[in-house]
């Protein structure tokens, strides 16, 4: 074969001209840069929002989830949604390092005067701030903001929907704990055991505030509507024991004239889940 670098001698790259054109490893050498290809983290869907906190109005950063970034992979019964690499649950209370005002996301900018006086007598007061995290959060940092956040909604005397809310919250915290718990944890039985006794917990309470608020307060409730918080209490009841309220709840999404067919299928779906 003639040598396809003849006449670059005279350039001065005599030593050259023997080069192959495609290494016989070349495809080997570009699998081994496609697997040092730099693997997405948790850490990548994370970035610092600046919040100004309406008890104290200090200036400051908290992480949250990049919206749209997350891909939704599936829901539990009780609508609890689980995404792909990132639990984007963990980072949804925004709390203040300053004052220890914290709140679930979409309650945080809500404050009246009197409540913001009820969080200083009762939390800054004796508040001595967080401690620092690292790039993202762990179930552990994430399930004490929620319950610093419960006890701010408990202490500025927040709606029950907020609490109940919180609540829910919590719980679907502690089960995304419970189920990504290595199982070379020590003692792992009687731990999972623990969590699965403080989701219920919470869930109870969850189910308790929610059904207080049904009949006191307007809709839509934390951004359900009827059907779907009517929905919700029957799996928080299936789920906490209350077999009867549980099929009542399910009784009335099915009949209801406002709700639509999607939500229907789900509460069909709960009851057939339950063999009744």
């Amino acid at each position: 074969m003639a040598n396809l670098f003849s006449g670059l001698e005279s350039m001065g790259l005599g030593k050259l001209t023997n080069m192959e054109v495609y290494e016989t490893n070349e495809g080997q050498q570009g699998k081994s840069v496609q697997e040092e290809k730099p693997q997405i983290t948790e850490a990548d869907f994370i970035f610092e929002k600046t919040y100004t906190c309406p008890v104290c109005d200090n200036e400051f950063k908290s992480k949250t989830v990049k919206t749209g970034k997350v891909k939704l992979v599936s829901a539990d019964t009780d609508l609890r949604p689980k995404y792909q690499l990132v639990d984007s649950l963990k980072y949804d209370v925004v709390d203040c390092p300053v004052c220890g005002y914290a709140a679930l996301n979409r309650f945080f900018n809500f404050m009246t005067s009197p409540q913001a006086k009820l969080i200083k007598a009762s939390i800054s007061s004796v508040y001595k701030g967080a401690v620092p995290s690292g790039d993202i959060l762990t179930y552990d940092e994430a399930i004490t903001k929620h319950k610093l956040a419960l006890v701010n909604t408990i202490v500025k005397k927040g709606k029950l929907s907020e609490r109940a809310y919180t609540c829910l919250k919590t719980g679907w915290l502690i089960r995304g704990k419970r189920e990504s718990l290595p199982t070379t944890t020590p003692n792992y039985n009687k731990v999972v055991a623990h969590l699965e006794a403080e989701e219920i917990d919470f869930l109870t309470k969850a189910y308790e505030g929610f059904a207080e608020a049904y009949s006191k307060e307007n809709f839509p409730m934390c951004g359900m509507d009827e059907a779907t918080i009517t929905y919700l209490l029957a799996d928080l009841a299936r789920r906490t024991g209350k077999t009867e309220d549980a099929l009542r709840y399910i009784s009335k999404v099915i009949v209801s004239r406002d709700a639509n067919d999607r939500i229907k299928d789900k509460a069909r779906q709960l009851k057939d889940l339950m063999n009744i």
